[in-house]
């Protein structure tokens, strides 16, 4: 049999959407026996062809169904307006993608993992908090996007000072009303001169170089998906509600670790563990052979572990 296989889901979310997914197969699959399976979640202006099917396919490689979905709005999934990066549907992305796992006989319904990269990370948090049909969390480079928009790559920006963002995305919303085109946003750097930092510069190259540029990952987002993005917390309620076990892998030198933290600090899960990588900052772990192995050999048994 294939090792991975395209296809298409329902999104039974309300928004009429389908989702392109590819699945990945383990070795030696047999349809008639039953595996746990891992949904991977792609960083905010990704696809599934980029770090999230990277871990998609590694994770299938120690013996575990894997998929690697485009987000609603993004890549080769289906909706209006293209590139809408609304926070709320990207968590309900994450259960829909359970929703068709769980119709698929060589799927144990019962051993469902989910993981993330990035905004992916957050995202699949967020889901878990409401989707307990998610038993096990992997994240990698966790990013918050709410918390990111709010308070800034390092954290030194004040709540009350991200309004101007609001501001910005409802007017959006009235420009893309009034038909004078869809104003976007990048979500990370669109050309190497706007990165502030070294690990952000990485962004740019990571998205808009040979390194993994790829033709359905613009990099930016719709200006309008700021009125949500702002207010958004991904970590709403974890400290109820987020009970499962949790495996966060961050960089030692990443400038998002503290998002990892914010979570790390209040999940109600007994079982809640933080795995440094050492030289690796938030860009290192998409895609660097070196890093993402030792991620993968913190991951792979984790989920093992968690969906025996």
């Amino acid at each position: 049999m294939a090792t991975q296989e395209k296809i298409s889901i329902h999104n039974a979310n309300g928004q009429g959407i389908t989702l392109s997914a590819i699945i990945h197969f383990p070795g030696g699959f047999e349809q008639g026996r039953k595996y746990a399976a891992v949904v991977v979640s792609h960083p905010g202006g990704g696809v599934k062809e980029q770090a999230a099917g990277l871990y998609a396919r590694k994770l299938a490689e120690a013996g575990l169904v894997t998929i690697a979905y485009d987000a609603s709005y993004q890549g080769e999934s289906t909706g209006e307006p293209r590139q809408l990066e609304n926070p709320y549907i990207r968590t309900e992305d994450v259960s829909a993608v359970i929703d068709y796992l769980t119709t698929l006989p060589y799927v144990d319904a019962e051993k469902i993992g989910a993981m993330g990269i990035c905004a992916g990370a957050g995202y699949t948090a967020n889901a878990a908090i409401n989707d307990h049909r998610i038993k096990a969390v992997g994240m990698v480079s966790a990013v918050n996007i709410g918390s990111m928009f709010r308070n800034g790559w390092e954290n030194n920006v004040k709540d009350a000072d991200a309004l101007p963002y609001l501001v910005a995305g409802s007017n959006a919303r009235t420009a893309d009303a009034k038909g004078t085109g869809i104003q976007t946003i990048p979500l990370a750097p669109l050309r190497e001169e706007d990165a502030p930092n070294e690990e952000l510069r990485e962004a740019w190259e990571y998205y808009h170089t040979d390194r993994c540029q790829y033709p359905t990952a613009p990099g930016f987002a719709t200006a309008r998906s700021l009125t949500q993005i702002i207010s958004y917390d991904a970590y709403h309620k974890a400290e109820a509600f987020f009970t499962q076990p949790l495996l966060a892998v961050v960089g030692s030198v990443a400038g998002s670790a503290w998002m990892s933290d914010d979570l790390l600090k209040i999940a109600a899960s007994a079982d809640k563990r933080k795995f440094i990588i050492e030289g690796a900052n938030h860009m290192s772990l998409y895609d660097r052979d070196t890093y993402v192995n030792e991620a993968i050999s913190q991951l792979a048994p984790f989920f093992a572990e968690k969906l025996a």
